[in-house]
């Protein structure tokens, strides 16, 4: 049991036998004498996705989700989902994209680093790498001669993802993409 004074980012936790992440936390100091700190919460949810805030006082007690991460690969996607094999049991699985959310937009054949959230024998999500490299598919020709200001324009990846890159950068270009806010990172040189 842990209390919510304890509560930092990327911590694991169950609210009504559901498995819950810790997005973002702030801790709020009582006016008012007597009063107990409050500890407000955004957590998402690893079964259904959804994301909210709840607040805690910083004394109430939550179970910590017991939690395996363990390493799959991704196969492939189709009309029932994006399949992935357990790197242990060599076990076959498909979340769907609802599922995943933002997630499949940085799933690539032979991506690794993936790991899978697996609660009460389920798996309920996976945890992508921090980063991962795409290749453009389409985006504008460069603007020559903007280099006073850095200026970005919107880029199609191979995923169908769409982010905003450097206005130097051309299609079939590679870069470096955070999964943990879509922003594009580096060029990768060939």
């Amino acid at each position: 049991m842990l209390t919510a004074s304890e509560f930092k980012r990327g911590l694991r936790i169950e609210i009504d036998a559901d498995p819950y992440t810790i997005m973002d936390v702030h801790f709020q100091s009582p006016s008012a004498r007597g009063a107990s700190t409050l500890v407000k919460a955004k957590v998402r949810n690893l079964r259904t996705g959804n994301v909210f805030d709840r607040s805690f006082k910083a004394t109430d007690k939550v179970v910590e989700a017991e939690v395996a991460l363990r390493p799959v690969q991704y196969l492939y996607a189709d009309d029932d989902g994006c399949h992935f094999m357990d790197g242990e049991s060599y076990e076959q699985f498909a979340l769907g994209r609802d599922a995943l959310g933002d997630d499949a937009g940085y799933l690539i054949e032979g991506l690794s680093g993936i790991r899978s959230l697996v609660f009460k024998g389920r798996v309920m999500s996976i945890e992508l790498p921090q980063s991962v490299q795409l290749r453009i598919r389409e985006t504008d020709p460069p603007i020559r001669g903007a280099t006073a200001q850095a200026q970005t324009k919107p880029a199609t990846l191979e995923t169908g993802l769409v982010i905003q890159v450097p206005s130097y950068l051309e299609s079939d270009d590679v870069v470096q993409v955070d999964t943990r806010d879509g922003h594009f990172m580096a060029r990768v040189k060939a």
